[in-house]
């Protein structure tokens, strides 16, 4: 079974940001943050605009993408934790290799 969000709304896998440590002191998984980046999944077919037109999404399957804090709505699907969210919550695209 797949998941296809829909309109303008696009599925995220949060990166792991890695064991954190302040002072040496180890962070429980419980008082850590929530990693802020992430690897597009699927993506929708876009927004349609006021002329009926469908416009395309600018991030697509496979962009690691930065967003806010409270951004989207977390979602568990097959065991595997997500997040669907609007392209307008999408802060920026990170390029890989580029500078």
């Amino acid at each position: 079974m797949k998941v296809r969000p829909l309109h303008d709304r696009i599925l995220v896998q949060r990166l792991d940001e890695g064991e954190q440590q302040i002072g040496g002191i180890i962070i429980p998984d419980s008082a850590k943050e929530k990693p802020q980046r992430g690897t597009v999944v699927a993506a929708g077919d876009g927004k349609v605009n006021d002329d009926g037109e469908r416009v395309a999404l600018d991030v697509k399957p496979g962009d690691t993408i930065l967003f806010g804090k409270y951004s989207g709505q977390d979602i568990t699907f097959d065991g595997v934790d997500y997040l669907i969210m609007k392209e307008d919550e999408v802060l920026a695209a990170i390029d890989k290799g580029g500078k």
